[in-house]
């Protein structure tokens, strides 16, 4: 083999080694950051695994929510309709967190209890958040929460 024929199967042989150790550095960087959601009710059979980090997702459950004072911690119940889960944060929780509303935490199992490292609460009082309702088999829930008054200015 002569020596340009050499030069360029170096160059090709290194090129396609560093085409793949960049591959797989973005596929081991994507891994790590992919978090799948459960319900309540996947978590309690075992779907979820025991520690892995995963996304919650399912209903606030009316007069759940307790407020350590002094401090951010919050506890709270998640559920689908089927099953319950505890969940504890020490993170602000959205302006629009509240009983009986739709919700998305990100966190692990723990214990027993959800720990959620991020909460993310609906926007409005018809929506739910669309990966929620597929997995709680509904389309869209209307909720028993009062609709404010229009206000007059």
């Amino acid at each position: 083999m002569n020596p340009v024929r050499r030069r360029r199967l170096l160059w090709v042989m290194l090129l396609v080694l560093a085409s793949g150790l960049a591959t797989a550095l973005v596929a081991m960087a994507l891994q790590r950051n992919i978090a799948y959601l459960y319900t309540p009710s996947e978590v309690l059979r075992g779907d979820a695994g025991d520690h892995a980090r995963f996304r919650l997702g399912g209903m606030v459950v009316k007069g759940s929510l307790q407020r350590a004072p002094g401090s951010l911690d919050a506890h709270f119940v998640v559920t689908d309709g089927d099953a319950t889960l505890p969940v504890i944060t020490s993170r602000i929780l959205p302006d629009l967190f509240a009983e009986g509303t739709a919700v998305v935490a990100t966190g692990r199992l723990q214990d027993g209890r959800f720990v959620a490292e991020e909460v993310l609460a609906k926007h409005d009082e018809t929506y739910m958040p669309k990966e929620v309702a597929d997995k709680m088999g509904q389309a869209h829930i209307k909720h028993d929460v009062p609709v404010p008054a229009p206000e007059t200015y």
